[in-house]
């Protein structure tokens, strides 16, 4: 799989300075897991309640994420809100941003659950205030990341089609995140759907929409479009001074056909990071993501912006156990659900993605102490 230099975390402490990325390694058994249960969290969305809804086994949240070269540590809920006293926090993008959000929230309750701020009723825009440590969470939805619309609700594949202008901002979270300290910004699976892609206020392609004289630009212009467009937005914010954090790519994990056409995901241990590779789609959206999040970076350096990339991929590629599979209802419910090989059990891998965020936070405050010593020594060599 492609590393990047820039997504290794420095992992320090008193005597000595080491590097390592925390993004490649292996899933190692963790007997001590998991910190939370359905029973103990009421954050767990319930298509994602896998141990409510009768999935057998357990080992799937037995396990740990153990870099190369260095330990990661487990998620510490009182050293998190610690960290993010007084500040606050946004997930935006689609309901595996969201998968996140409430994994944090079940992490973050053996300490404090938070009470509920909103200011709307609407699920798909959330805050949280946990108000011992004055830190806001929120979640904003936007599965697109730019504006769009359903055009029709059935679409050529029953899943919708959707009209997207790739060139104009989603307000509905870009107005919204000036404010904020720290954004985790991530899309993906809805980019398979039928799509039509405006620009200019005019149609310019689309991705398996089956329109007369529409040309297929495949699924990858309108994401790489989307990220541009998304960053743009986030450059663009006037008094924004917060931190950008672009959570890579989540694959799937269907077996034996598609979502669509009987393909599920029964395994019930990880691979090793030898027995899979990244490849095919996950690998061009992958690339693509980190592709326009250079260029973000490059630009928003100018104006003291930051980016950084919390890479779950290689984790998330390496857990084809982790998903609801069907335990995300009550086998005699009458849903037409398919099997969720997209999202993730709760408690489950997606709670590693926390580990790695907690881990990038403690990062934040090393940059930002020899920042404030670079800029201190300079103004004293100018003296």
């Amino acid at each position: 799989m492609p590393r990047e230099e820039e997504s290794a975390v420095s992992l320090a402490d008193d005597d000595d300075e080491k590097y390592c990325d925390i993004f490649s390694g292996e899933w190692v058994p963790n007997p001590e897991a998991p910190y939370y249960t359905n029973l103990t969290c009421w954050a767990i969305h319930e298509h994602q309640n896998c141990m409510k809804y009768g999935r057998p086994d357990t080992e799937f949240m037995k396990w740990r994420w153990k870099p190369e070269g260095c330990e990661l540590p487990v998620f510490n809920p009182a050293q998190f809100l610690e960290i993010l006293r007084g500040k606050s926090l946004a997930f935006v993008g689609d309901s595996v941003g969201r998968n996140q959000m409430q994994s944090l929230i079940c992490l973050l309750s053996r300490v404090e659950y938070p009470i509920d701020v909103s200011a709307t009723p609407d699920e798909h825009f959330k805050r949280w205030n946990y108000t011992s440590y004055n830190f806001t969470l929120a979640f904003f939805w936007t599965p697109h990341l730019v504006r769009s619309t359903e055009a029709n609700s059935r679409g050529p594949s029953n899943t919708g089609l959707f009209n997207l202008y790739l060139d104009e901002f989603d307000q509905n979270w870009t107005t919204q995140v000036e404010e904020f300290d720290y954004l985790i910004i991530s899309t993906g699976h809805w980019f398979y759907r039928p799509l039509v892609y405006y620009e200019s206020h005019h149609i310019v392609g689309c991705h398996f929409c089956l329109l007369d004289n529409v040309t297929d630009l495949t699924m990858y212009y309108g994401y790489r479009k989307a990220f541009r467009t998304a960053f743009k937005a986030i450059n663009e914010i006037k008094n924004f001074k917060g931190v950008t954090f672009l959570r890579t790519f989540s694959p799937s994990h269907f077996e034996n056909g598609l979502w669509n056409s009987g393909g599920n995901c029964l395994r019930t241990a990880p691979f090793k990071s030898n027995e899979t590779t990244l490849e095919g789609a996950n690998l061009e959206l992958y690339m693509i993501q980190l592709e326009e999040f250079r260029a973000a970076e490059r630009e928003g350096k100018k104006n003291g912006r930051k980016f950084r990339v919390l890479d779950t991929t290689q984790a998330s590629l390496l857990r084809p156990d982790g998903h609801p599979s069907t335990y995300g209802h009550w086998p005699h419910e009458k849903v037409t659900l398919y099997n969720d090989c997209v999202h993730w059990c709760l408690p489950g891998p997606v709670d590693t993605w926390n580990d790695f965020l907690l881990e990038m936070l403690k990062m934040e405050g090393v940059r930002s102490k020899q920042e404030k010593l670079y800029s201190s020594d300079r103004k004293m060599k100018f003296r």
